[in-house]
This record gives structure tokens, C-alpha cells and sequence, in this order.
């Protein structure tokens, strides 16, 4: 597996990656949710890039960007033994060096759920998502559905923008207990830990009731909130029950739906989502 960290260095790499290319973009502190993703992409595509990046211009400076968790010689391990042959490294001064003033701004899909609570978070994601597609050149590219608006402002931002990229979105890995693979689940202690599983719990509860015919998106968001309500640690910001592609909440559901819902523990904020297909 080939390391590198100026674009210099990855442009040279890439030029010898055989095609197509898949490329799963990171922040690190991989869990078996990223590995999922090299797996698919090396199942896929005959050459496999990966990119470590710790976003900064994605956080807001409430955030836990200084605290984000980090290791990546045990992350640099796991992407080799999923297949991937180059990973890339930039630092932030590479990223955005001190004269840079050029953002990717998708308007109205990041306005809703995370985007309103989270204002600058996505020209963060765009802009930083853009330079990397530009970078690496892939073929295709793979997200996770846990960050479900993340990958529809990205599909957007693809179709607005041109980009020569197949959006690849790869369903939620959970713990045994159904909790969803985060690397923000470092920060649970034990009791917001077993907590934490009350947000598969409500998800859970909303879609058995769909599936035997409830088809009330006020009553779907319903079910989740009273479920979370159990859970004494649990302090929830927001439950939508919104169209798949345009984030637009719904009053029934008669097509494909995201249900999905971000909650506190503490100081730490986990996001979970079911699709209703």
C-alpha cells in the first residue's frame, strides 16, 4: 500500500492505479463501517484509494474538532488488509492554505435537519469532497448511510456539478446491539453507552409500524420520540420523516423515506436513520 500527503505525491500514485478507481473518503479512526466500504470499493473497482482527512472547515467552533479522535498507523493497517493500494494524507495547510476563499455551497438539501442545526457544516463537506474527487480522479466513490443527508447532498452536488463520479451508498454497520458504527462512540461513557441503543430501539419500533401499515409520518415520528423519551440520558434534537432524495418532510409516506433522528448523550451527539423504501 502506497502513503502519501502532497498532492504532488498522490497525482504521481494515481497515475498508476489501474481502472476504475474506487475512492472511500475518512476522517480516520476507522471502525468496521469504513472497512465496509474498501471491502465493496475492492470488490468493485480494480484499484482502491482511501483519504484521511480530519476536516476542519466542517466543524463549527463549538465542535469537538481539537478532541476528534485520531490513530493512524492502526488505521493505515486496516486499509491495507481491505485491499487498498493508496491512501492519501493531506494536512489542513495543504487543504487550505492561508490565501484559499473558494467554497462548493449545495443550497436548499442542507437547509433541513443536519444543515439547520449544523449551518456551516456542509460547505465544509462539499468543498472538502469536491477537492478530493478532483484530486484522486475515482471512478466511483462509497459512503455509508449513516450520514444519509451527507450522501444526498453529495449525490447533488455530483449531478449539479459534473462530477465523472458514481455515488456509491453503503448500508449502516451496527453493533451487536444495533447501535451504529461511530468513531463519536469513543466518547460514550458506560451508562450513555447502553443508553445509546435506545436510538435503534425507536427506529426499530417506527418501522414495524410502517411495515404493518402506518403510513402517518407525524405518527412514525411519534413512535421515536416517545421511545427515546424512555431513556433518561437521552436529550433529543431532532426525528424526520422526510422524502429519500429531497429531505423534504412528509405527511404520508407513499414513497422512499428517510427516517432519521439526532440525539445527546452528554456532550456527544450520535445520528442514526432508517430508509422506508
Amino acid at each position: 500500500m502506497n502513503t502519501v500527503t502532497t498532492l504532488a505525491e498522490l497525482r504521481r500514485a494515481r497515475s498508476h492505479l489501474a481502472g476504475p478507481v474506487g475512492l472511500v473518503p475518512t476522517m480516520g479512526y476507522l471502525h468496521a463501517g469504513h472497512i465496509s466500504l474498501a471491502r465493496r470499493a475492492r470488490a468493485e473497482c480494480a484499484s482502491v484509494a482511501a483519504s484521511i482527512f480530519v476536516n476542519p472547515t466542517q466543524f463549527a467552533p463549538t465542535e469537538d474538532l481539537a478532541k476528534y479522535p485520531r490513530d493512524l498507523p492502526r488505521d493505515l493497517a486496516l486499509l491495507e488488509s481491505a485491499g487498498v493500494g493508496l491512501v492519501w494524507t493531506p494536512t489542513s495547510e495543504g487543504m487550505y492554505p492561508p490565501s484559499y476563499q473558494t467554497w462548493v455551497d449545495v443550497e436548499k438539501l442542507t437547509q433541513r435537519l443536519e444543515g439547520a442545526v449544523r449551518p456551516t457544516h456542509f460547505r465544509g463537506v462539499t468543498t472538502v469532497v469536491a477537492k478530493l474527487f478532483n484530486a484522486v480522479q475515482p471512478d466511483k466513490a462509497y459512503f455509508g448511510q449513516k450520514d444519509a443527508q451527507q450522501a444526498a447532498v453529495i449525490r447533488r452536488m455530483v449531478e449539479d456539478l459534473n462530477f465523472p463520479v458514481d455515488i456509491i451508498v453503503c448500508p449502516i454497520v451496527r453493533e451487536a446491539d444495533g447501535l451504529a458504527m461511530s468513531s463519536r462512540n469513543v466518547y460514550l461513557s458506560p451508562e450513555e453507552r447502553k443508553g445509546a441503543t435506545v436510538l435503534f430501539r425507536g427506529l426499530s419500533a417506527a418501522k414495524a409500524a410502517y411495515e404493518q401499515g402506518e403510513r402517518s409520518a407525524a405518527a412514525l415520528r411519534r413512535i421515536v420520540e416517545e421511545m427515546i423519551a424512555t431513556e433518561p440520558l437521552a436529550k433529543l434534537q431532532y426525528v424526520s420523516c422526510a422524502d429519500y432524495d429531497t429531505l423534504a418532510e412528509l405527511e404520508t409516506v407513499s414513497r422512499k423515506a428517510l427516517l432519521s433522528m439526532a440525539v445527546y448523550f452528554g456532550k456527544t451527539r450520535l445520528i442514526d436513520n432508517f430508509v422506508l423504501e
